[in-house]
């Protein structure tokens, strides 16, 4: 047994993209990981604690992104993977790859909305951040999953936004 975990810790990964590039996209990316799971833990956390005339729009638009952001840390984290490099995955390294700031006590229903735009609006800030690496590198499949993540933070901020005019 000991044997065959050996030779997996040691099969060569060449896809194409050296091993520095990957070791470097990795580092990117597990700060987009971090700053998606502490979006995600805070957009949980306001779903539940949500109140006043607005509780049930945002009670379920904010399940409906915190549930996409679940999907969403697992294919970030399995990219990294991927990259033959083993992706954070406790709060303590969340905290320090994270950018975005948790929240004191419960805020008004406004003050949570405008903390998401915040979130929201960080995490395609340290995705866009990752392009010019992934694209010296020629990985095309990492620019593909920051392009997807962009898009979507871009629009829920876009609609969380729209809540505060």
């Amino acid at each position: 047994m000991a044997k065959s975990s050996k030779a997996a810790k040691s099969a060569k990964i060449d896809i194409g993209i050296p091993e520095n590039d990957r070791q470097k996209i990795a580092e990117g990316l597990s700060r987009l990981l971090a700053d998606s799971y502490t979006l995600y833990l805070k957009t949980h956390n306001f779903h539940w604690n949500v109140t006043g005339p607005m509780f049930q729009t945002l009670h379920l638009m904010f399940e409906a992104q915190y549930t996409e952001l679940a999907l969403a840390v697992d294919l970030i984290a399995e990219r990294i993977r991927s990259l033959g490099v083993a992706a954070p995955g406790t709060y303590k390294e969340f905290a320090k790859l994270t950018t975005i700031e948790e929240p004191e006590g419960v805020p008004s229903a406004t003050e949570m909305i405008k903390q998401l735009v915040a979130g929201q609006e960080a995490v395609v800030r340290t995705a866009r951040s990752l392009f010019p690496r992934t694209e010296k590198a020629g990985d095309e499949v990492s620019a593909d999953l920051l392009t997807q993540r962009m898009q979507l933070h871009e629009k829920n901020a876009w609609m969380l936004r729209s809540l505060l005019e």
